[in-house]
């Protein structure tokens, strides 16, 4: 079992370099942020969390900004976007981050990416709602053919370009392990189609014994189309030691561990607290 960390990092909360060091230090495999370009000020769409919308959603640092800071000064932790809100970016653009980041941390890059659930975001980066999961599929697809070829070009409804040249390509081929975020009833069609693994958030699947069987699906249809074993990354895993076990058990291969938005000092000894219970949990 591997266990990172997921937060939200922004302008009030302990700055990225000093959580990182901390999170490789006490020897979590990897650290995953957050993304919101903004928040609308004025929106129908509900969270899906609760009624009200916690602060930090509209004070998110980028996470490429982020999470190349958190790549200097750190040697081993993998850099995860949970998520990367694809649709709302230009892929061309995106590729570009993506494959310098992970030039830059030597290859340390997990990309995992989402559809997003504010739609009052994505129109105002002028999304249709309704076409965003079509969106992101395609702009995933060209990113990957930006990222295997040396003369790119890619065609379809909502992307396309012909015979572009872009580098640095990433360290890892055919590009970072492309995680697909979501629990709705399609979202292992996107998994199966583009996908590298499946990152649930475990508050939306369910209890232990829905997302053992969300998990025992998912492989089988993997199976059925001649794919490997899919690995799984549960966002917002319990760091009790028997629901870890169970975990394991049921096919989870990575838990991260959400870590609140804190300052400094707070946040440090946050991390030390789950440290101590995973490594327990490890024993």
């Amino acid at each position: 079992m591997l266990h990172g960390v997921v937060t939200f990092l922004t302008d009030y909360s302990i700055a990225p370099a000093e959580l990182a060091r901390a999170v490789e230090d006490a020897g979590f495999e990897s650290l995953f942020v957050t993304e919101h370009t903004h928040i609308p000020a004025s929106r129908e769409t509900p969270w899906p969390g609760g009624a009200d919308l916690p602060r930090e959603y509209a004070h998110t640092l980028d996470p490429f900004v982020a999470l190349a800071t958190a790549a200097a000064v750190t040697s081993t932790l993998r850099l995860g976007t949970g998520v990367c809100l694809v649709a709302q970016h230009d892929p061309i653009v995106l590729a570009k981050q993506v494959a310098s980041l992970d030039h830059v941390s030597g290859g340390r890059v997990l990309f995992g990416v989402g559809a997003g659930w504010n739609r009052e975001e994505m129109r105002n980066h002028g999304i249709d709602p309704t076409q965003r999961f079509a969106i992101m599929g395609e702009r995933v697809e060209a990113m990957r053919a930006i990222w295997t070829q040396d003369e790119a070009s890619y065609a379809g409804k909502h992307v396309s370009f012909e015979r572009i040249w872009s580098w640095p390509k990433p360290v890892q081929l055919p590009g970072p392990p492309v995680l697909i975020g979501g629990s709705g009833p399609t979202v292992f069609d996107r998994v199966l189609a583009y996908g590298d693994g499946w990152t649930p958030i475990s508050r939306q699947t369910g209890d232990l014994q829905q997302i053992a069987e969300r998990i025992a699906e998912l492989q089988e249809r993997a199976a059925a189309v001649g794919r490997d074993r899919i690995p799984v990354t549960l966002y917002g895993g319990s760091s009790s030691p028997d629901t870890v076990e169970r975990m394991a058990a049921m096919g989870v291969d990575r838990i991260l561990h959400l870590l609140p938005t804190l300052p400094r000092d707070e946040a440090l000894d946050h991390v030390g607290e789950i440290a101590r219970r995973v490594h327990g949990a490890a024993d």
